[in-house]
């Protein structure tokens, strides 16, 4: 088990069950984790410095971010307004820009950023453009902030799930569950805890030469040939 007593984390987007399972590998390895619901508690587009600082001032310091809000609806591209556009990949790229630039003032050397992206980032699927290209965009934004956040000592990852098991997904999509399963090498959907043992990892010491880096969770379903 990794060990990170003494460390604080903030993880954002906490209100759904990928943002609890990666808050709760936190505790489990000993953080204190600090958790940002949502909307409810600040949209991190304009709220972002407040988080960051309360999250700071309130436990001393500050060792680790993971950005996990985000937002995924379903639209057709032909039929997809500026307006659903440009929600989504504010939500899902303005928000972690924002939380990232706040908390590299608070990082120490060593100090971890953690951009939750997806496999939707490098392979899209239909109704969902703009969460693609937004994730994409958030794994090239880790990239560059890594890139320039380097000699700080701070560095810059993402984690990019494949399908992660909810309440209610076996019979609300049962399809896709199956075809999941048939094309997933290990079988299986990944649980919130397997995101956060990602997280934890990247967090850790045992990654501290790992920067600009892109782990995909997902089962081996990317390696599953398409043709």
């Amino acid at each position: 088990m990794i060990d990170l007593s003494g460390k604080v984390v903030l993880v954002t987007g906490t209100g759904g069950g990928i943002g609890n399972g990666i808050a709760d590998r936190f505790a489990d390895a000993g953080a204190t984790v600090v958790r940002h619901r949502g909307l409810e508690d600040g949209d991190l587009r304009t709220s972002a410095q407040r988080v960051v600082d309360d999250a700071a001032a309130r436990h001393g310091r500050l060792d680790a971010v993971v950005n996990n809000a985000g937002v995924q609806p379903v639209e057709p591209l032909p039929d997809m307004t500026a307006a659903q556009w440009q929600s989504v990949v504010d939500v899902n790229l303005l928000g972690p820009f924002a939380v990232t630039q706040a908390a590299v003032a608070h990082l120490p050397e060593g100090g971890s950023v953690t951009h939750i992206a997806s496999i939707e980032g490098t392979h899209p699927a239909p109704g969902h453009a703009h969460y693609a290209v937004s994730k994409a965009g958030l794994i090239m934004h880790a990239r560059a902030a890594a890139l320039e956040y380097g000699p700080r000592g701070v560095r810059v990852n993402t984690v990019s799930p494949g399908l992660i098991a909810r309440p209610g997904i076996e019979q609300d999509w049962p399809d896709g569950v199956a075809r999941w399963r048939e094309a997933a090498p290990l079988t299986r959907l990944g649980t919130p805890q397997d995101v956060g043992n990602a997280c934890v990892f990247l967090a850790s010491d045992l990654a501290k030469w790992i920067t600009g880096h892109d782990l995909v969770v997902d089962g081996g379903v990317t390696a599953r040939p398409t043709w």
